[in-house]
């Protein structure tokens, strides 16, 4: 208990170094470094306002990938740029020397083969994943190895440049072939060189199409001298070239080549699909999936800049998509609905609200509302224009933050970067190249996910092999519990259930957690558990073969304490502990708790981070809600002279606490409200 005061105090301290330097940012572009209490850097990102970037990380709500960040943020520094430009090569730079945990890191920016014509007295085609600065033609990069290796083994056939790393002393088998001029026996001129570089330039950068027909001709020209075997060869490399550069899936008519990016989000990962066009037709595909922790757009541009940072093959575009793709967003919102909907009937100690509000609608400003039916039509309203005050404020919070990323800036730094142009196309063929990398990108995240899960079997198996590994002789219904809260404030616990391995989202339940205050997460576990399964045994609900809670031994021994001492309840207890990347890495069991080794390729252990996964999101979407309406609420409130029927009353009418803000006193007369008052809401809603 002491080191968690300890830890308390530590992050208290820090806040408030944080607040000091918080006042001292520059309205200017740059950088900034968060660091933990260890000095070590997790974070580098850029902005074009410093101080409204940076403050954005401490006000406000976030959702659960920023939370993880925010937590472990102790101190930050920043730099000042003079452009957005300089901001993003310096970003760049700053990510690939500090490799900072929260980054989106574009691990195989090296790994992608390219065909290099060394720069050499004798030059020579090689497959490279290493980009040098040595003066050699890079093309590429092919995302595909193979296609790489089988291009470079056409290119051998027709080009003769030398075959050997060492210089022989003696002309090989490659030369008879007529496959190379064997400079080891016969001098070559310069110029023979650069016509063929210039050839194979000329290939490799789309123009196969013309250098097929000039194969075509000395094929026609071979067989009417009755050359034929030199005929057939030559019918057989425009046979390679066929099938090696014709299957295409899109073509566009102005013959460019292209680099066409989308991307998806979904549970806190995301899935960059590249599609590569040549000569306007597209030739191959590239997908990277990977955790991401802050804003969508910004972590989606960094892995396009860090990408770019060392890639020699530049085409003539760059497409951008306009935002990211959300996975099964709709099936979101609705289940969220039927979740909100099924506890309209629970009493006040389950029900934390009868109005449901998507966090994805709430950033678009829009707002839905279900309600009960005993709710009049007036309440229904005013209900609905209180939430989409709330959606308003937050997006007006947000724009005025910077927290929000600005496409079209973006495209522009990066162009002047790279000197290639970048777009952002929002209709015609153009946007339907970005649409279907958006589609792809989905499609490769979705299968992510649902890959494992498709067969039903195999998951109802690893439920049963995760209970014999624990030593239950049956494991169909699992309980998991996980607490959300921002350095004590809106605490709230949400509650999962899984049956044969599969989510019951009917039987999900959400929790305000009211007698503990504070970051007290084993207080907030022993209340949730006593209230959970003193209605289990009051109302006799099924009962659970194992409970799941978030946490270690700590978090265990609470829960354990609650079922067996207070309710005479004997119910497996087992917590998920995460690692230093906040990733499900071990199960423990038992009071005192135990480690179980599982192997982390296993499905009983898939089972348990989709279930660790599935009641944080459900708590941090049910903890975002309450903290977003209490900073709404809690400004109007805290007026004096201001109750809950004026302030339904002002944000109907005004729409947003922006639009208050900017209000005259004039304004206020028509709602009733006095000058006085006017100007005592106005005044304090200038101060905050």
């Amino acid at each position: 208990m002491d080191s968690h005061m300890d830890l308390i105090q530590e992050q208290e301290q820090a806040m408030i170094n944080i607040r000091n330097k918080l006042a001292l940012l520059p309205d200017l572009s740059g950088c900034y470094l968060m660091k933990n209490r260890e000095g070590t850097i997790i974070y580098v990102g850029k902005a074009k306002v410093l101080k409204n970037r940076v403050r954005s990380y401490f006000t406000g709500s976030h959702d659960g990938k920023t939370q993880r960040l925010v937590a472990d943020i102790r101190d930050f520094e920043y730099i000042v740029t003079g452009s957005n430009m300089e901001a993003l090569i310096l970003e760049c730079n700053l990510i690939k020397t500090h490799q900072p945990k929260y980054n989106v890191l574009l691990k195989d920016d090296k790994t992608f083969p390219y065909i290099k014509i060394t720069n050499e007295a004798h030059p020579r085609l090689e497959v490279t994943r290493r980009i040098l600065k040595d003066k050699a033609k890079y093309f590429g990069p092919y995302p595909n190895a193979f296609a790489a290796q089988q291009t470079k083994k056409l290119l051998d056939r027709m080009y003769p440049l030398r075959k050997c790393k060492v210089m022989p002393k003696e002309v090989c088998l490659y030369y008879h072939m007529g496959q190379c001029l064997a400079p080891c026996e016969f001098e070559v001129p310069q110029q023979s060189y650069d016509e063929i570089k210039q050839e194979i330039s000329k290939f490799l950068s789309g123009g196969h199409e013309e250098i097929k027909k000039e194969l075509q001709r000395k094929m026609e020209e071979a067989a009417e001298d009755l050359y034929f075997e030199r005929a057939k060869e030559l019918r057989d490399q425009i046979i390679n070239i066929d099938a090696l550069m014709e299957k295409q899936k899109i073509t566009m008519a102005d013959a460019k080549d292209r680099d066409v990016f989308g991307f998806a989000v979904d549970k806190g990962w995301m899935c960059v699909q590249i599609l590569y066009m040549r000569q306007g037709k597209m030739i191959e595909r590239h997908a990277s999936v990977f955790p991401f922790y802050g804003e969508p757009y910004n972590d989606f541009m960094s892995y396009v800049t860090q990408y770019y940072s060392e890639n020699p093959a530049m085409p003539q575009e760059i497409m951008l998509p306009v935002e990211e793709v959300i996975v099964d967003e709709e099936n979101d919102v609705q289940d969220e609905a039927v979740d909100h909907a099924e506890q309209a009937g629970l009493d006040d100690s389950e029900q934390a609200t009868s109005e449901v509000m998507s966090d994805r609608v709430a950033e678009e400003g829009t707002a839905y509302a279900v309600h009960t039916t005993e709710q009049s039509v007036e309440q229904a309203e005013a209900a609905n224009a209180s939430e989409a005050a709330l959606a308003n404020e937050q997006q007006d919070a947000q724009a005025e933050s910077g927290e929000q990323a600005d496409p079209s800036s973006s495209a522009a730094a990066l162009q002047q970067w790279l000197g290639v142009k970048v777009l952002i196309p929002r209709r015609g063929l153009k946007k339907q190249m970005t649409t279907m990398a958006q589609d792809n990108a989905r499609v490769s995240l979705d299968e992510k996910f649902r890959l494992i899960e498709r067969d039903e079997e195999r998951t109802s198996k690893a439920a049963g092999n995760l209970g014999q590994a624990i030593g239950l002789e049956s494991l169909e219904r699992i309980e998991a519990f996980d607490n959300s809260n921002i350095q004590g404030t809106n605490p709230v616990s949400a509650m999962v259930v899984f049956i044969d391995g599969k989510p019951a989202r009917k039987e999900y339940r959400k929790y305000k957690v009211r007698t503990v205050e504070g970051s007290d997460d084993y207080g907030t576990m022993r209340e949730v558990i006593r209230r959970r399964y003193e209605r289990v045994v009051k109302e006799n609900l099924p009962m659970p073969d194992l409970i799941v809670v978030d946490g270690g031994k700590g978090q265990i021994s609470a829960a354990t304490d609650v079922l067996e001492n207070e309710l005479g309840l004997f119910i497996p207890v087992c917590g998920l502990v995460k690692d230093s990347k906040h990733r499900t890495s071990q199960l423990m069991v038992g009071d005192p708790a135990e480690p179980v080794n599982l192997a982390r390729d296993s499905q009983e252990f898939y089972l348990l981070q989709r279930i660790q996964d599935e009641v944080h999101r459900f708590a941090i979407t049910f903890h975002r809600e309450q903290r977003g309406k209490s900073m709404i609420t809690s400004q109007l409130d805290s007026i004096p002279g201001i109750g809950d029927k004026r302030r339904k009353l002002l944000l109907k009418h005004f729409g947003s606490l922006k639009k208050i803000r900017e209000a005259s006193v004039d304004d206020f007369r028509q709602l009733g409200i006095g000058d006085k008052l006017a100007k005592q809401i106005l005044d304090a809603l200038k101060e905050e």
